[in-house]
C-alpha cells in the first residue's frame, strides 16, 4: 500500500472511478472540440442565428421561414453576387442595387472561423463596400466545408483558391446582435442581425 494511502486513507473504487471520469486537473490541457462544434458554439455566443440544413430543399424552406418570420415579403433584397441571385431566383425576391433601399442582404462568405465564430468575407461578397454601408440584416449561405480553424487558415484558403487575383476588402463579421442589443463590446463595430444557412456538404 502506498505511503499516501496509509496517511490519508483510501477511497472506494467507485469514487476513484468517478474521479477519473469526472475531474481533470487544472493544468491539464482543455479538451479540443471538433472544428464544426466550436464554430457553432462561438457563432451562437456572438448572437448569430444558425440554421443547419442537410440539403438544398431545407435551405429553401429555411429561407422562406426567415422571410415569413420577419415579414420581408414586400421588402427589397440586395444581391452583390449574381450566382446567389440565380440560386434563389425561385423566391421572386424584389432585387435592388441600392443599399439604401434594401431591407436585407443575401450573400455567401469565404470561410467560417471556428476559433471566434466569425465569418470571413471579401470583395467577392461585398465588392468594395464597408460593412457599415450594407443593410443591418444579413442572410448568409455557406457550407460545412467552409469551416476552418482560424483566420490564418481562412486567408490561406482564399489565397490558394484565387492564385491569379486575390480578392480585396477582406474582413470578418463577428458581432450579430440587433441595434437594440449592442453593448460596449460591440461599440464601434458593424453589428449585423445575421442568419446563417449552413448546408452539409461533407
Amino acid at each position: 500500500m502506498s505511503l499516501f494511502r496509509k496517511i490519508f486513507g483510501s477511497k472506494s473504487e467507485k469514487s476513484e472511478e468517478e474521479l477519473k471520469s469526472n475531474e481533470r486537473g487544472k493544468y491539464m490541457p482543455d479538451i479540443k472540440l471538433p472544428v464544426d462544434e466550436r464554430f457553432t458554439i462561438n457563432f451562437k455566443a456572438n448572437g448569430g442565428k444558425f440554421l443547419y440544413c442537410e440539403n438544398l430543399h431545407e435551405i429553401f424552406n429555411s429561407l422562406g421561414q426567415i422571410i415569413e418570420e420577419n415579414s420581408w415579403h414586400e421588402n427589397k433584397v440586395l444581391f452583390l453576387d449574381s450566382s446567389m441571385e440565380d440560386r434563389f431566383k425561385g423566391f421572386n425576391l424584389e432585387k435592388t442595387n441600392s443599399v439604401e433601399n434594401a431591407t436585407f442582404f443575401l450573400t455567401t462568405c469565404e470561410n467560417l472561423i471556428a476559433d471566434d465564430g466569425s465569418l470571413l468575407i471579401s470583395s467577392r461578397q461585398i465588392a468594395e463596400k464597408k460593412l457599415k454601408e450594407l443593410p443591418d440584416n444579413f442572410i448568409v449561405f455557406a457550407t460545412t466545408s467552409q469551416i476552418v480553424e482560424n483566420i490564418g487558415e481562412g486567408l490561406r484558403v482564399i489565397k490558394s483558391k484565387n492564385k491569379k487575383q486575390i480578392p480585396t476588402n477582406i474582413t470578418t463579421i463577428k458581432h450579430f446582435k440587433s441595434l437594440k442589443e449592442k453593448d460596449f463590446m460591440t461599440y464601434g463595430s458593424s453589428s449585423k442581425n445575421l442568419y446563417l444557412l449552413l448546408l452539409e456538404d461533407l
